[in-house]
Protein backbone atom coordinates (compact mmCIF):
# COMPACT_ATOMS: atom_id res chain seq x y z
CA UNK A 1 0.00 0.00 0.00
CA UNK A 2 1.48 3.08 -0.90
CA UNK A 3 1.50 6.44 0.83
CA UNK A 4 -0.93 8.32 -0.89
CA UNK A 5 -3.79 5.25 -0.76
CA UNK A 6 -2.94 5.37 3.08
CA UNK A 7 -3.74 8.88 3.15
CA UNK A 8 -6.55 8.75 1.25
CA UNK A 9 -7.60 5.58 3.24
CA UNK A 10 -7.33 8.00 6.24
CA UNK A 11 -9.04 10.99 4.68
CA UNK A 12 -11.95 8.60 3.64
CA UNK A 13 -12.37 7.37 7.70
CA UNK A 14 -12.05 10.70 9.05
CA UNK A 15 -15.49 12.01 6.64
CA UNK A 16 -17.42 8.93 8.07
CA UNK A 17 -19.48 9.68 10.98
CA UNK A 18 -18.20 6.99 13.11
CA UNK A 19 -14.81 8.29 13.26
CA UNK A 20 -16.29 11.91 13.78
CA UNK A 21 -17.79 10.61 17.05
CA UNK A 22 -14.40 9.46 18.43
CA UNK A 23 -14.44 6.07 17.30
CA UNK A 24 -10.63 4.98 16.29
CA UNK A 25 -10.43 3.40 13.26
CA UNK A 26 -7.66 0.60 14.15
CA UNK A 27 -4.76 0.82 11.60
CA UNK A 28 -3.00 -2.60 10.49
CA UNK A 29 0.81 -2.50 11.34
CA UNK A 30 1.95 -4.88 8.58
CA UNK A 31 0.34 -4.89 5.42
CA UNK A 32 0.81 -8.52 3.60
CA UNK A 33 1.77 -8.09 0.15
CA UNK A 34 2.35 -10.68 -2.71
CA UNK A 35 5.90 -10.95 -4.03
CA UNK A 36 6.72 -8.63 -7.25
CA UNK A 37 9.93 -11.24 -7.98
CA UNK A 38 10.71 -14.55 -7.11
CA UNK A 39 13.45 -15.35 -4.68
CA UNK A 40 16.96 -15.07 -5.80
CA UNK A 41 18.65 -18.36 -5.78
CA UNK A 42 21.03 -19.33 -2.52
CA UNK A 43 23.80 -19.61 -4.40
CA UNK A 44 23.58 -16.09 -5.80
CA UNK A 45 22.21 -14.69 -2.69
CA UNK A 46 25.03 -16.11 -0.47
CA UNK A 47 27.66 -14.25 -2.98
CA UNK A 48 25.43 -10.65 -3.10
CA UNK A 49 25.51 -10.82 0.57
CA UNK A 50 29.34 -11.49 0.39
CA UNK A 51 29.68 -8.84 -2.17
CA UNK A 52 27.74 -6.40 -0.02
CA UNK A 53 29.66 -7.41 3.41
CA UNK A 54 33.39 -6.41 1.62
CA UNK A 55 32.02 -3.45 -0.04
CA UNK A 56 31.06 -2.13 3.43
CA UNK A 57 34.35 -2.90 4.79
CA UNK A 58 35.84 -1.29 1.51
CA UNK A 59 33.80 1.82 2.57
CA UNK A 60 34.86 1.98 5.95
CA UNK A 61 38.35 1.51 5.10
CA UNK A 62 38.30 4.31 2.74
CA UNK A 63 36.72 7.03 5.26
CA UNK A 64 39.53 5.76 7.39
CA UNK A 65 42.47 6.41 5.45
CA UNK A 66 40.84 9.59 4.62
CA UNK A 67 40.13 10.98 8.19
CA UNK A 68 43.73 9.42 9.13
CA UNK A 69 45.08 11.81 6.36
CA UNK A 70 43.58 14.52 6.84
CA UNK A 71 44.94 14.08 10.72
CA UNK A 72 48.57 13.33 9.09
CA UNK A 73 48.76 10.30 11.34
CA UNK A 74 51.13 7.36 10.50
CA UNK A 75 47.80 5.03 10.12
CA UNK A 76 47.23 6.63 6.50
CA UNK A 77 49.56 5.14 4.57
CA UNK A 78 48.72 1.65 5.38
CA UNK A 79 44.77 1.85 5.11
CA UNK A 80 45.37 3.66 1.96
CA UNK A 81 47.09 0.82 0.92
CA UNK A 82 44.67 -1.47 2.48
CA UNK A 83 41.56 0.16 1.04
CA UNK A 84 43.38 -0.31 -3.06
CA UNK A 85 43.24 -3.85 -1.87
CA UNK A 86 39.80 -3.68 -0.72
CA UNK A 87 38.79 -1.92 -3.59
CA UNK A 88 39.94 -4.99 -5.90
CA UNK A 89 38.48 -7.48 -3.59
CA UNK A 90 35.61 -5.83 -3.69
CA UNK A 91 35.33 -5.21 -7.42
CA UNK A 92 35.91 -9.32 -7.52
CA UNK A 93 33.02 -10.02 -5.39
CA UNK A 94 30.76 -7.71 -7.59
CA UNK A 95 31.77 -10.03 -10.54
CA UNK A 96 31.27 -12.87 -8.94
CA UNK A 97 27.59 -11.79 -8.09
CA UNK A 98 27.10 -11.46 -11.61
CA UNK A 99 29.41 -14.88 -13.21
CA UNK A 100 26.84 -16.95 -10.43
CA UNK A 101 23.84 -15.33 -11.58
CA UNK A 102 24.75 -16.07 -14.76
CA UNK A 103 25.70 -19.25 -14.57
CA UNK A 104 22.96 -20.48 -12.06
CA UNK A 105 20.49 -18.98 -15.06
CA UNK A 106 22.56 -21.56 -17.48
CA UNK A 107 22.21 -24.55 -15.61
CA UNK A 108 18.66 -24.19 -14.21
CA UNK A 109 17.20 -22.08 -17.10
CA UNK A 110 15.18 -19.06 -16.89
CA UNK A 111 11.67 -18.26 -16.38
CA UNK A 112 9.40 -18.85 -19.09
CA UNK A 113 7.34 -15.87 -19.70
CA UNK A 114 4.93 -15.55 -22.47
CA UNK A 115 7.28 -13.65 -25.25
CA UNK A 116 9.98 -15.73 -24.06
CA UNK A 117 11.58 -17.30 -27.78
CA UNK A 118 12.12 -20.23 -26.69
CA UNK A 119 8.43 -21.37 -25.95
CA UNK A 120 8.01 -19.71 -29.54
CA UNK A 121 10.69 -22.40 -31.10
CA UNK A 122 9.06 -25.08 -28.76
CA UNK A 123 5.81 -24.26 -30.18
CA UNK A 124 6.57 -24.90 -33.56
CA UNK A 125 8.52 -28.09 -33.02
CA UNK A 126 5.51 -29.43 -31.78
CA UNK A 127 3.36 -28.52 -34.52
CA UNK A 128 6.18 -30.14 -37.01
CA UNK A 129 5.62 -33.18 -34.49
CA UNK A 130 2.59 -33.58 -34.73
CA UNK A 131 2.26 -32.58 -38.32
CA UNK A 132 4.25 -35.52 -39.19
CA UNK A 133 2.60 -37.84 -37.10
CA UNK A 134 -0.37 -37.20 -38.82
CA UNK A 135 1.22 -37.86 -42.14
CA UNK A 136 2.21 -41.35 -40.94
CA UNK A 137 -1.48 -42.08 -39.83
CA UNK A 138 -3.21 -41.17 -43.03
CA UNK A 139 -0.28 -43.03 -44.62
CA UNK A 140 -0.60 -46.04 -43.08
CA UNK A 141 -4.48 -46.01 -43.40
CA UNK A 142 -4.70 -45.19 -39.51
CA UNK A 143 -5.09 -47.77 -36.04
CA UNK A 144 -2.39 -48.79 -34.01
CA UNK A 145 0.37 -49.20 -36.44
CA UNK A 146 -1.77 -49.96 -39.50
CA UNK A 147 -2.99 -53.37 -37.66
CA UNK A 148 -6.72 -53.00 -38.40
CA UNK A 149 -6.24 -52.79 -42.02
CA UNK A 150 -4.32 -56.14 -41.92
CA UNK A 151 -7.30 -58.04 -40.81
CA UNK A 152 -5.70 -59.74 -38.39
CA UNK A 153 -6.50 -60.63 -34.62
CA UNK A 154 -5.57 -58.47 -32.11
CA UNK A 155 -1.93 -59.93 -29.95
CA UNK A 156 -3.12 -58.78 -26.70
Amino acid sequence: MSTQERGGAAASAAARPEAAEGARVPRQLWVEEPASKRRMPDAVRTAAVRAVLIMSVTIIQAMVAFLSTLTGSWLAFPMVLSSVASTVVATWAVLDVWVTRQVWNQRNGVVSVPSSSARQIRRERRRSRRAERAAERDGTGGGIGGRRSTGGLSRA
